[in-house]
């Protein structure tokens, strides 16, 4: 917690679909992406964009450090409200997107808290490999 003193110090806060990098500690990382996701209003309010922006600053942010691997918890998912069915389709759709690109990174991992949630953003990988990326990316 102490980096993200200096970091705030730095730079204030961060803002709703940014991200910001410190060390893990002692977990089995070399990196925590803090990100900030939205609270989910109605949508209307540019919540999908700063919940995808989250998903790409976090990759982005690994690629340039050369990681190979990346997880992920379903962002905004909880006590912000964000519909489950609506941030997998989001953060599917940004992981695939990504991964579609040349990069260092190799496997993402969703960290999922139960099968319902589970179960959907298994759904909304399904409806993207179904459908085909490219046409899911421009709907």
């Amino acid at each position: 917690m102490q980096e993200l003193d200096v970091i705030r110090a730095r730079i204030g806060r961060c803002e709703t679909g940014k991200a910001v990098a410190t060390g893990a500690g002692k977990l089995l990382a070399q990196y925590i992406f803090h990100a900030v996701g939205p609270i989910y209003r109605d949508g209307a309010h540019g919540e999908p964009e700063q919940l995808a922006s989250c998903y790409r600053k976090c990759l982005a942010m690994a690629a340039e450090r050369g990681l190979r691997t990346i997880a992920f918890p379903a962002i905004s998912a909880g006590i912000y409200g964000y519909p489950v069915d609506e941030a997998a389709s989001i953060a599917i759709r940004e992981i695939c997107e990504f991964l579609g690109r040349p990069s260092p990174i190799e496997d993402v991992s969703m960290v999922l808290y139960g099968d319902p949630t589970y179960r959907i953003f298994e759904n909304a990988l399904s409806r993207i490999l179904e459908n085909g990326l490219n046409r899911q990316l421009s709907a």
